[in-house]
């Protein structure tokens, strides 16, 4: 039970969750090594590296070909997203989202892709600057972007699974279900980590949902169907 986290805080909540949930000792021993970001745990996923995980969502196109299940539980925005943005006055791809860069060429922007804890760092650096001299904001956020053009949410990453599919299926479920409330340490330990206060954790948290419903399933396919027809390839072995 090879699992891959994405290793930033759209995931504490379920971070929260699984802490709790009763789970084998194979999962355990393996759920912390694995922790990086979506671009490179698209290749560990795609090379067998581990079994299941949170990946970039443009991953869930090889699900056929590769034979694996992409889920209904992936990392949802449905106004804006705050960390996922585009630097209009710089260029060049974040090599830690396959998605997102994609996602930058759909929208028709140019300008440099930052997304992550590093983006939402930026992001309130920027809003603070604002309202201290009034500056004009020097980025836009790709979800909110995709909203306005297409009226449905953005799916930035995906749980991909290859094995023990009961036993993710069951876990997914019992996430969705639940309310998770995130204890004070972990809150204070993830602005220590991240370097972003603990009152801004919950507000970006808050922007967020992990299960896909309906809308999320049509922005979704929306969003593969653009990639082909832009011709833009998801992540591959080689």
């Amino acid at each position: 039970m090879r699992f891959g986290k994405i290793d930033y805080l759209n995931l504490l909540p379920f971070e929260v969750f699984v802490r709790a949930y009763p789970k084998p000792s194979q999962f355990q021993l393996f759920y912390n090594r694995k922790k990086s970001y979506p671009a490179h745990l698209n290749k560990e996923f795609l090379f067998g590296r581990i079994d299941a995980g949170f990946v970039s969502s443009i991953t869930a196109l090889r699900a056929q070909k590769e034979k694996f299940k992409a889920t209904n539980v992936g990392i949802i925005a449905r106004k804006r997203v705050i960390s996922v943005i585009c630097l209009p006055k710089e260029q060049g791809e974040d090599y830690q989202s396959a998605t997102s860069n994609a996602l930058l060429k759909v929208l028709g922007l140019k300008g440099r892709v930052l997304i992550g804890d590093r983006a939402l760092v930026e992001v309130l650096r920027q809003e603070q600057k604002h309202k201290e001299s009034g500056n004009v904001f020097a980025y836009l956020d790709m979800g909110e972007k995709w909203v306005q053009k297409e009226h449905l949410p953005f799916v930035f990453g995906r749980l991909c699974v290859k094995e023990n599919r009961v036993f993710y299926a069951k876990l997914m479920h019992a996430f969705t279900k639940k309310k998770v409330k995130i204890p004070y340490f972990m809150l204070k330990n993830a602005e220590s980590k991240s370097g972003v206060k603990a009152k801004e954790i919950l507000n970006y948290l808050k922007v967020l949902s992990y299960k896909m419903d309906k809308k999320a399933q049509f922005g979704v396919e929306r969003f593969y169907r653009k990639l082909r027809i832009l011709g833009i390839k998801p992540p591959s072995r080689f």
